[in-house]
């Protein structure tokens, strides 16, 4: 069994080949059940999440993953989420590799998100705002300018410190970023809005965005979670990861749902749909576009498989399933 860590993580998963991984993911399909999440009290802090996300294809692979996600982390300076992966084999079970996670499941993540841009974003999208300045943050930033022309990247926090500190750390990775402290100023000067936040109150309104932005919602995992106002989901074409797990967990789609601000049926898609080419992304260039995730063990699968394919020095030609996963 090979011991895959963050580093060789990082190092087989760049971006391009990446976004190409996940996007053969969801055009093959694989079987996925929906996670299992249970929530772990903590003394004196937020409650925590245990997730248990499984996925197979058959004759291919079986892969597993074990998250631990602790909000109260943050204040102590430390990622919010802890996770493991397995990966087996689809034919004998055998288990294959334990990958580090939490770099897996960033990169993944963002990856997915930069997927969705690729399709709905506009094309010379050019000004990325980055709300949020936790782990997944600089991931955000980095995947979106791999797929648009990015010239300008503004970060927003609720701590102005962090927001600087990361726009540094971005700088040193070659791109072109800034701190700001007025959110809806940079709301309407963006193209693409991308938030990974832990936010229970809307951050993102409606009446701030102007025509043809593209907004990207990562943080908001649990029905109590809000990155985006009513007004914004509303004005917005639709597209989620997946539609079992986006109207069941995202906040930001069950609460307009409940709120009768609009209805399953104006999920417009998901990245089944955008990766096989059998909905349209972008239709004009002053279409609003919003694209919720809550994350997908089929993304997991296709990262582990291109991580463990690489450091094999195998070819990656994941096996089909037939298109797409059970319910």
């Amino acid at each position: 069994m090979l011991i895959i860590d963050e580093a060789t993580v990082r190092r087989h998963l760049p971006w391009p080949s990446l976004i190409a991984a996940i996007r053969e993911g969801f055009r093959q399909g694989a079987e996925m059940p929906l996670r299992q999440h249970y929530t772990i009290p903590v003394p004196g802090e937020p409650d925590a999440t245990l997730l248990l996300m499984a996925c197979w294809t058959i004759g291919g692979y079986i892969g597993v993953k074990i998250a631990n996600i602790f909000p109260g982390n943050v204040a102590r300076g430390h990622p919010a989420v802890a996770a493991g992966y397995l990966l087996m084999s689809g034919r004998s079970g055998e288990v294959l590799a334990y990958i580090e996670a939490g770099e897996l499941t960033a990169r993944r993540t963002a990856a997915a998100s930069a997927l969705a841009a690729s399709t709905l974003a506009p094309r010379n999208a050019s000004n990325l705002l980055v709300v949020g300045t936790g782990r997944l943050a600089p991931y955000l930033a980095q995947a979106h300018a791999s797929v648009r022309p990015v010239r300008d990247i503004a970060v927003w926090g609720r701590t102005p410190q962090k927001a600087e500190s990361l726009a540094a750390r971005l700088r040193n990775d070659g791109l072109p970023a800034r701190a700001t402290t007025g959110l809806s100023d940079a709301v309407t000067a963006a193209d693409i809005i991308t938030c990974a936040t832990l936010s229970t109150d809307p951050l993102i309104r409606g009446e701030w965005l102007s025509p043809g932005t593209h907004i990207d919602l990562v943080g908001g995992y649990t029905p109590k979670m809000r990155e985006a106002d009513d007004e914004a989901v509303r004005r917005a074409r639709i597209f989620v990861d997946t539609r079992d797990g986006a109207t069941r967990e995202a906040g930001d789609i069950t609460q307009p749902i409940s709120a009768g601000m609009i209805t399953e049926a104006d999920i417009a898609g998901d990245l089944f749909d955008l990766a096989a080419d059998a909905k349209s992304g972008r239709r004009a260039e002053s279409e609003i576009t919003l694209f919720k995730s809550v994350g997908a063990a089929i993304e997991d699968l296709a990262a582990a498989i291109a991580v463990y394919r690489a450091e094999t020095n195998q070819p990656h030609s994941a096996p089909s399933n037939g298109g797409r996963s059970s319910p």
